[in-house]
């Protein structure tokens, strides 16, 4: 920089900036037009280059840039300092990296026109390369700030090519990348992976192409590092939430997961994060258009013989495979497939839901079988078809039989008499559940079940009372839209429920007037 830039004494600035950095509220383009008047940006950067030994001068002049550079006005002057980001992606501080990174992000969201002068600008001063670097060799925020820059570059057409080249051989490649990274460079690698899959279904399909979802694979396969491996799988797991993911994940995922599940040697942690990331793949309705069903049930099958592993055993690993079941049951085609197979992986949820010593395990069983039941699923999506159907009364009726309640409907009372968390997951399971006749005809054989949906007190926390009255509406509905209604010995069964149902969720205390309190007056 400069000289007629430095400042002798850059006390007034490190004032006037520590003002500007910590001024309330957000600050327009007027405000920052009138700061640089009075400290131009290269006086402000020379200050940073020559004066860092000042206390508190480099952390105020860096807050104070950042603020600076996220306004329009800011923004629309980096292109004639980009020699200087380049400078900062190269700084030994740390903090003058990550607002070097930071102002990198700030040109591309702002700039106007999504052209090839801004990919021109960053070529030039070899910008992606230095934001790789800072990616692998910073501190965890320069380490974010770069993913997200190159995250903003990756808007830019033009910038495909540059973040993947088609020659596999270039340094910039980041299967070449991560070879060349420690295993926590390796696992920052496949968070910008990740981060860039959930762009957009076309970059996915790049990055697919590219065989770059192999390094995650190749890294959650690599059992000599636990922290890694599940650094590894919570990245997995990141992805089966990308709205397009499935189309890409469940071509191969399917059978690194069931390898996960079925190895005995494995740490529990790992297979109990595998067996989230199964339920979460396979709770979504598309993921069937590509996974062939043979696969899904290989992994059900897998998740069927770990919980006959655990069976006697009040783990972490057994609820995280019941919820695991329950995801992959909040779905129609896995619903059906939970409850058709042989022997039906379903069968440990319903038995494990009604287990009042089951604690935990019994909680995460409910809940599962409020997905299967199809408590949150639409309208038309509840009822399964002919053969689950019958195998989900079977298993109910089954485990009644052999528990000293003997009926579903003692079962059902029995979890909402239960704490309070027993009971919303019990109002859940219903609310699925009272969509089928045969478990209408149930619910309405125990007076107490329909005393405890219909009373506004039964509850005092606000999802536990809409809770209930959901599982109110439904028993309500499945009885309007049944044979039963024209049943004049459930009139007033009917009656209470038709109330319970225009009242509301909440409970509506009847308005007292108030009245005048005669006593003795006290005296002294």
């Amino acid at each position: 920089m400069d000289e007629e830039f430095a400042l002798d004494d850059p006390t007034q600035l490190l004032d006037s900036a520590s003002d500007f950095a910590h001024h309330p509220g957000s600050l327009n383009d007027a405000a920052v037009k009138d700061f640089l008047d009075r400290f131009p940006l290269p006086v402000i950067i020379s200050a940073l280059q020559t004066k860092s030994d000042v206390p508190g001068l480099e952390n105020t002049l860096v807050a104070c840039l950042e603020r600076v550079f996220k306004t329009k006005y800011g923004a629309s002057l980096i292109p004639q300092y980009m020699t200087f980001v380049q400078v900062g992606l190269k700084a030994d501080s740390q903090v003058v990296r990550c607002l070097s990174c930071k102002t990198v992000s700030s040109f591309l969201k702002n700039f106007d026109d999504k052209s090839i002068y801004a990919i021109k600008l960053i070529i030039d001063c070899d910008i992606y390369q230095l934001l790789l670097d800072c990616l692998i060799n910073g501190d965890e925020q320069v380490a974010t700030a770069a993913i997200d820059a190159i995250k903003n570059l990756a808007q830019f057409p033009e910038a495909v090519g540059i973040i993947f080249p088609s020659n596999i051989n270039e340094a910039t490649h980041l299967g070449n990348v991560a070879s060349r990274c420690s295993s926590l460079g390796r696992v920052r690698v496949l968070s910008l992976i990740v981060k860039l899959f959930s762009i957009s279904s076309s970059i996915a399909s790049v990055i697919y192409n590219s065989n770059l979802l192999s390094l995650l694979e190749a890294e959650i396969r690599n059992s000599n590092d636990t922290l890694v491996t599940l650094s590894a799988l919570e990245l997995l797991y990141e992805l089966t939430e990308v709205q397009h993911g499935a189309e890409f994940l469940a071509r191969t995922t399917l059978q690194l997961l069931h390898s996960i599940i079925s190895n005995s040697s494995m740490e529990s942690i790992l297979r109990s994060r595998a067996l989230m990331i199964s339920g979460r793949l396979l709770s979504k309705e598309n993921v069937y258009m590509f996974v062939d069903e043979p696969s899904a049930k290989s992994l059900i099958s897998a998740i069927d013989v770990r919980l006959g592993l655990l069976d006697s055993q009040d783990t972490d690993e057994r609820e995280s495979a019941l919820e695991a079941l329950g995801g992959i049951g909040s779905s129609i085609q896995g619903a059906v497939l939970l409850l058709t197979s042989f022997p039906p992986a379903a069968r440990h949820i319903v038995h494990a839901a009604f287990d009042r010593q089951g604690g935990g395990k019994q909680l995460a069983a409910l809940h599962a079988l409020g997905n299967i039941v199809g408590e949150n699923r639409p309208e038309d999506g509840v009822i399964l078809n002919g053969d689950a159907e019958e195998s989900l009364r079977r298993l109910v009726y089954e485990v009644a039989s052999e528990s000293s309640k003997l009926t579903p409907s003692g079962l059902l009372l029995s979890v909402l008499q239960q704490a309070a968390e027993f009971r919303l997951a019990g109002y859940r399971v219903i609310t699925g559940l009272v969509a089928r006749v045969w478990c209408l005809m149930e619910i309405f054989s125990k007076p107490e079940i329909i005393n405890i949906v219909t009373d506004p007190t039964a509850e005092t926390t606000k999802i536990a009372m809409e809770a209930r009255y959901n599982c109110c509406k439904a028993i309500h509905r499945s009885f309007m839209s049944s044979k039963l209604v024209s049943d004049p010995a459930l009139s007033g069964i009917a009656g209470k429920l038709q109330e319970a149902v225009q009242r509301g969720p909440y409970l509506v205390r009847k308005h007292t007037e108030a009245t005048p309190v005669v006593m003795t007056a006290e005296r002294f």
